[in-house]
């Protein structure tokens, strides 16, 4: 079978299959009854002297399958330039069935601090042209990092209006914060509906995620810039922890459940190979250094966490008022190995900025009104030992200039992280922004502005608006730009500055301008 060729067809893919020399099956001259690249191209994870690149071949992502369980070759090519004549490297990868025809190429030896131009081509097909940054080297000087932060982007309740704006921004790169894709059933009456019903299993999820990568304002966002990406719930299921789920699965059901999500999570996002999952686990925490200027400590609050506190035979999330067992010092949100990670990395630091980029609102928040004020038990608030001690470790071994940056609740805070919040007096440790979403319905406004005055370290809140964070970094300043779309029921919104605010070098707390 090894020496003969014969012709098959599969869906939307015919071509010449033969037999390689690892018995493994490759489609050698593929050919495609429609654009197989209709998922775009990425890049992200970089180093200073390698990068990844993205792509998953899938000519009728939403359709039923149809691309043979066969492996098929691209090409890709890296170069200095948008005409892409000045080519540094090119190469061959496969495509494999295993991993849904989606391929992670790893380009090394190339140069810090510069931008490229990418390209994947499959039989006579070439795939949209991507442009990627490499990191600068380490301890190189920096005068200035520029980059956008982002989450939650549920792709029923509108138009990703704010990534047609960001794509245009002027930024190095781009951190995705969370909840890449949302699950659950359609849900009629919204400005776009899911296809498909609620992702349980690999076939499920990769429909889900097809359906959100075939958006064209988020392709162009991905091929502009590259991409850090973490996760929050909504890429397996809302409100899970560890091996919990809120409606109680049996966990070796939910497992499986999160292994197939775990992997369409790695199929459809340009990380390294390190992150391949193994088993039922994906190692996804990990470290960004920008020369001497910035470094950025990314953190997984899902894989390893404690399940939520005083649930009282309830799942997920919830507001609590009397719950000691959130206190509880053996309780964690990252997990025993991930936090000494970080505790290690907060003491080592050397970079002028200290970035912790995670999924949540760090600072404490009293909600409610007072005498009845609670807590919400899926947030850093139902794990407040494990924000004790990042907070004391801070106070501790005193990286410079630290500053924390997540999403999840789907508005715009800024905030002062003490190691007392119920101290006004109390000094503030590190700066805090948290991002709106690029889709996703924001909290009730009046009545989170109600709690407010139970939370004097909260310097700014807004939940009406949709879209994205802008931050500058220079030695002396960091300077933090909200920016907002009018509406994402319809597209074509403009974009505007809601708000801007800036940390001074060795003055935590940020200042509104």
């Amino acid at each position: 079978m090894n020496r003969r060729q014969f012709f098959i067809t599969a869906g939307a893919a015919i071509g010449w299959v033969v037999m390689s020399d690892r018995d493994r099956l490759i489609l050698a001259q593929p050919k495609f009854s429609t654009y197989p690249f209709s998922l775009g191209v990425a890049s992200g994870d970089p180093q200073s002297d390698s990068v990844v690149l993205w792509t998953r071949l899938a000519p009728d992502p939403l359709g039923s399958p149809s691309m043979p369980k066969v492996s098929i070759p691209l090409t890709w090519k890296i170069a200095t330039d948008a005409q892409m004549t000045k080519i540094v490297q090119k190469g061959t990868t496969l495509a494999t069935p295993e991993w849904g025809h989606a391929v992670h190429v790893v380009v090394e030896k190339l140069l810090p601090g510069q931008w490229y131009w990418y390209q994947f081509q499959v039989g006579q097909e070439k795939s949209p042209m991507g442009r990627t940054r490499t990191l600068p080297a380490p301890g190189a000087r920096l005068d200035q990092l520029k980059f956008a932060f982002v989450s939650c982007q549920n792709y029923e309740y509108g138009y990703y209006t704010a990534y047609e704006h960001l794509a245009q921004e002027n930024v190095d790169m781009v951190f995705h914060l969370g909840d890449y894709i949302y699950e659950g059933d359609p849900r009629p009456g919204r400005p776009r509906q899911h296809v498909g019903s609620n992702p349980v299993d690999l076939a499920t999820y990769r429909l889900r995620y097809a359906l959100y990568k075939s958006d064209p304002h988020l392709q162009a966002a991905h091929a502009a810039f590259p991409f850090i990406c973490i996760w929050d719930d909504h890429e397996v299921d809302n409100d899970y922890a560890k091996d919990q789920s809120k409606d109680f699965v049996d966990p070796v059901v939910f497992l499986r459940r999160r292994q197939a999500a775990y992997q369409a999570y790695y199929e459809h996002l340009p990380l390294r190979p390190t992150a391949q999952p193994q088993g039922i686990n994906l190692q996804l925490y990990r470290r960004f250094q920008f020369g001497d200027l910035a470094e950025f400590h990314c953190l997984d609050t899902r894989q390893y966490r404690d399940d939520q506190a005083c649930a009282k035979g309830k799942g997920g999330g919830q507001v609590v008022f009397d719950c000691p067992e959130r206190l509880d010092p053996q309780r964690s949100l990252l997990g025993s190995e991930q936090e000494r990670w970080l505790l290690q990395g907060l003491q080592q630091s050397s970079a002028r900025w200290t970035v912790i980029a995670q999924q949540l609102m760090m600072a404490e928040l009293k909600q409610g009104l007072a005498p009845l004020l609670g807590y919400w038990t899926d947030g850093w608030d139902g794990y407040a030992a494990t924000r004790q001690r990042i907070l004391a470790a801070i106070a501790e071994y005193r990286p410079a200039n630290p500053v924390v940056i997540g999403g999840d609740i789907h508005s715009f805070w800024v905030t002062d992280l003490k190691s007392d919040f119920q101290d006004p007096q109390s000094p503030v440790l590190a700066t805090e922004f948290v991002g709106t979403s690029i889709s996703s319905s924001g909290p009730n406004y009046k009545l989170f502005a109600l709690a407010l005055k139970n939370n004097p370290h909260v310097k700014f809140f807004e939940s009406r608006y949709r879209g994205y964070a802008v931050c500058i970094i220079s030695p002396e300043l960091w300077t933090t730009h909200f920016r907002i779309v009018d509406t994402v029921k319809k597209p074509k919104s403009q974009i505007r500055t809601l708000a801007s605010f800036q940390v001074k070098n060795g003055q935590p707390g940020a200042q509104q301008i």
